[in-house]
């Protein structure tokens, strides 16, 4: 039978055409008032994965 695409993983990581897996940078929740403009700014683009997470990811992802 056919894995099932876990639902909450795919809101949480996109996978580029080229296969690259990209996910949410991480220390952007609280603690925002000491860090700078330019850390916050920086901190909004997605950052791509270790190519062993992303392999369990993909694999999760069923792509």
């Amino acid at each position: 039978m056919k894995a099932k695409t876990r639902k909450s993983l795919v809101k949480r990581f996109k996978v580029t055409k080229s296969g690259k897996v990209m996910r949410r940078a991480v220390g952007q929740d609280h603690l925002l008032s000491k860090k700078s403009s330019q850390k916050k700014r920086s901190l909004k683009k997605m950052v791509e994965m270790s190519p062993s997470e992303a392999k369990i990811i993909r694999k999760i992802l069923g792509k």
